[in-house]
């Protein structure tokens, strides 16, 4: 796909504005891309959509219009969406990294704990692109931060768009198309905006095939449906509408499941009427940070804050939080119950 391109006619007046608005860091980014022959992209651990759509976007992005620069894409593969949707993360040595005479660009991360691969601290230049609340600075000459958008895909798509002389394929915009779907819920959630369906109508102009793209993002196998069926068979709702599903270690054993695929099916209950928000509770063993991980939705009120409590954050319809022990467990519930009350 890639080397397939078709121009882009005419840019939206939202993508135009919203490029204006933030002339000055991107022309930080712009410059830093021309000056350094190395460049590595970097985003957050146990990665989703978002932060692969965006990393490998961009990275495509950047090998087709700069095919004479060195260029690499780092981070722990997804169980499931390595190699079926994305490419296997590359590996690089660390003698690579010494001397520091690379450009580390960090998407979709915003706190220096998650982000994939610590040796992103070595670089001479960083840039960030994201839409997380920061915790910390990464980036202090070069960072685009949006907490309103709806993917860090739809950031990294306008920085590339606005680009003078510039082109986006038909593969890159696969890429970055598939953060902002993966993020935005398919485009139901409140962070969708006018210019989140600007950007992915942009991309969609490229001509890459819209079809097949939903194929290879959502295609479960069998083990999938088993999961999901001990799910619908074992879920609990709260007085005030929070559903929640747990999924011990044994279970996964079972189901032949991982960790990280315990929240594949948390959206299930996102279109059930008497249903506010909805959880998935997955028991996860690593000994160095035992936990049971949770990953929450809402249809409606913010419920970032309820996760920040639990060890946790993220975005209004979407975060992540975390309890030691199943004994939590009512604590934690009863907290988003209560947002839940008239």
């Amino acid at each position: 796909m890639r080397g397939l391109f078709m121009a882009i006619a005419k840019l939206d007046p939202r993508i135009v504005e919203y490029g204006k608005a933030h002339k000055k860091v991107y022309r930080s980014i712009y410059s830093a891309i021309e000056r350094y022959d190395r460049i590595v992209i970097f985003r957050h651990i146990k990665p989703d959509f978002d932060a692969m759509g965006s990393q490998m976007g961009l990275y495509t992005f950047l090998k087709d219009n700069f095919p004479n620069k060195e260029i690499h894409y780092v981070g722990d593969n997804h169980i499931s969406f390595t190699p079926r949707v994305f490419p296997e993360t590359e590996t690089l040595p660390n003698d690579w990294f010494k001397g520091g005479n690379f450009l580390a660009i960090i998407v979709d991360v915003g706190d220096h704990e998650r982000i994939a691969d610590p040796r992103y601290k070595h670089a001479k230049y960083k840039i960030k692109i994201d839409h997380h609340p920061c915790k910390g600075e990464i980036a202090k000459r070069a960072s685009l931060v949006d907490t309103e958008s709806a993917a860090a895909a739809e950031l990294v798509a306008d920085v590339l768009l606005n680009w003078k002389g510039k082109f986006i394929s038909q593969e890159a915009a696969h890429y970055l198309y598939i953060g902002i779907v993966g993020d935005s819920g398919r485009f139901l959630y409140s962070s969708t905006s006018p210019h989140t369906f600007a950007v992915a109508e942009a991309l969609v102009s490229t001509g890459f095939n819209l079809s097949s793209t939903y194929q290879t993002m959502y295609e479960k196998n069998l083990d999938s449906l088993k999961s999901l069926g001990y799910v619908l068979s074992h879920f609990s709702v709260s007085p005030h509408g929070v559903a929640y599903y747990c999924l011990p270690s044994s279970v996964q054993e079972e189901l032949h499941i991982t960790p990280i695929l315990g929240k594949e099916h948390v959206n299930t209950f996102s279109n059930i009427a008497g249903i506010n928000a909805w959880c998935s509770i997955t028991e996860d063993p690593q000994p160095k940070d035992y936990c049971w991980r949770i990953s929450i939705r809402s249809k409606s009120k913010d419920i970032s804050g309820v996760a920040q409590k639990w060890g946790g954050g993220g975005h209004a319809q979407a975060s992540g939080a975390r309890i030691d022990s199943l004994k939590d467990l009512d604590a934690f519930i009863q907290d988003l119950d209560k947002l839940f009350v008239d």
